[in-house]
């Protein structure tokens, strides 16, 4: 099995398909609410609901949680980060994502460094809250030696607590740590941004009445874009990249309306822009950018400010802070619910069992083809299949190799088994493939299917997704 965690610039060239393309300049300077929502419209007509799309991504492990005798995880605690992980299929989704996320600077190669951080820092005394590394038997021996261990030098409870290293829950530290070096590899020039992906922690409180002071640890998969400019341009830079980053969710989005914006300003009087996207119960929120100004760059640094300075034209200023930080991992559940449509089952006409689609966009979809067998001589089949696996994969185009399933069903049922894990084309080799190498292309989007010779599909799957 080959999941796709990296597209190719080539097959992923619908996500630009009819966009302006945005150019690393600051543009001229020139929102939604949670509403109660049982279902989605989709174009068809149909109504979507939670419960539907939760029992796909079970059944076809884009979510782990719904196997038996586990408890069937609600969709809050895929959102807050407490669940058991992505499967296989949701972490290629995840993936893909990334990689798109990583491509979207590419615009901006020259002004933009990617940078690492680790996941713990260092002790932090004097920090009053935040999430600590601590090995239990530590704590055991602080708590229980509280009354008697101070008079025999023991450590106490405050000791302990602040020798354990804190795990990280914003990549926004980590990336201004590393502001002044890298400063120097762009010459100094303003603007110029940081960027990284990676996971960060949180504090989830109980949903327990009766006792609200227990917390779980949530994690999520965070991106960050870390930008500093002039500050005066600052409020330019963020109504552009409050466009940008609107724009680039709703690229790969059946119904772009969905994913909208709205303005705060938090208890500094800073501004910023919530990005959401709307679920079936209300809008989440799944990006975040704010005008964060100087203030973290200089107490990230203080004492001496001169190493902060950067070009302005013929100025050195001390640059403001534009943070632009998004939960990818809701970013996938919001595709997942977008993705998702209802259409008429073959196999029966009752409403209840209509065909499960996820529509995920080329770039995103986890696997782009599916090779499976017909009728024929079952070795030589899987040999062709196993020659056109290799070759699609060395084109890095992903493949689920449904020749290898010793379960037989019906056609019906594997296309309608590839549609909900998003496969854009299935691939079927027969015997009139070992006669005449001629082979049936079916697609996810349009149900029809071709006859094509097998020594023209490498390009034609390439060029079709490249458009």
């Amino acid at each position: 099995m080959a999941l796709s965690c990296r597209c190719a610039g080539r097959v992923c060239g619908r996500a630009a398909l009819g966009r302006a393309e945005l150019r690393p300049r600051p543009p001229a300077a020139g929102v939604a609410g949670r509403a109660e929502a049982p279902s989605l419209a989709r174009p068809g007509g149909h109504e979507v609901n939670g419960e539907e799309l939760l029992e796909v991504c079970w059944r076809r492990h884009f979510l782990r949680g719904g196997a038996e005798p586990r408890q069937a995880l609600p969709w809050r605690d895929y959102l807050s980060g407490c669940h058991l992980g992505f499967g296989p299929l949701g972490v290629a989704l995840r993936g893909n994502l990334v990689s798109q996320w990583w491509d979207s600077a590419l615009p901006f190669r020259e002004q933009v460094l990617a940078v690492d951080a680790p996941l713990h820092g260092p002790p932090a005394a004097a920090a009053p809250q935040g999430l600590r590394l601590l090995r239990s038997e530590a704590l055991h021996e602080a708590l229980q030696g509280a009354g008697c261990r101070q008079e025999q030098g023991g450590r106490s409870l405050e000791e302990v607590l602040g020798a354990a290293g804190m795990l990280r829950e914003s990549l926004l530290p980590g990336a201004l740590a590393q502001y002044a070096s890298c400063l120097e590899l762009v010459n100094r020039r303003l603007p110029c941004g940081l960027a990284q992906t990676g996971v960060c922690f949180h504090s989830v409180p109980e949903s327990e009445q009766h006792n609200k002071n227990l917390v779980r640890i949530g994690e999520r998969t965070t991106s960050l874009l870390a930008w500093f400019s002039s500050p005066r341009t600052t409020g330019q830079w963020l109504d552009y990249w409050l466009r940008q980053r609107l724009q680039w969710w709703r690229k790969f989005a059946v119904a772009p309306s969905n994913f909208s914006s709205s303005d705060f300003q938090d208890e500094k009087g800073r501004k910023g822009f919530n990005l959401h996207y709307k679920f079936p119960w209300g809008t989440e929120t799944i990006e975040t950018l704010k005008n964060l100004g100087d203030t973290e760059l200089l107490q990230m640094y203080p004492g001496d400010s001169s190493k902060l300075l950067g070009r302005d034209g013929r100025k050195n200023v001390i640059p403001h802070v534009l943070s632009a930080s998004g939960n990818l991992d809701r970013g996938v559940l919001a595709y997942l619910f977008d993705s998702l449509q209802l259409a008429e089952n073959p196999l029966t006409k009752k409403k209840i069992a209509q065909r499960k689609v996820l529509k995920l966009h080329p770039c995103l979809a986890p696997l782009k083809v599916a090779l499976d067998v017909g009728k024929g001589p079952t070795t030589e089949l899987r040999q062709v299949c196993q020659g056109l696996f290799n070759e699609l994969s060395e084109n890095r185009i992903s493949v689920w190799p449904g020749y290898l399933e010793t379960v037989q069903v019906s056609l019906e049922q594997l296309y309608a088994k590839y549609d909900e894990m998003s496969v854009l084309f299935t691939i079927l080799i027969t015997d009139a493939t070992l006669e005449n190498g001629v082979v049936q292309l079916r697609s996810r989007d349009t149900t029809m299917k071709e006859m094509m010779h097998i020594s023209r599909l490498t390009d034609f799957l390439t060029n079709v997704m490249d458009l």
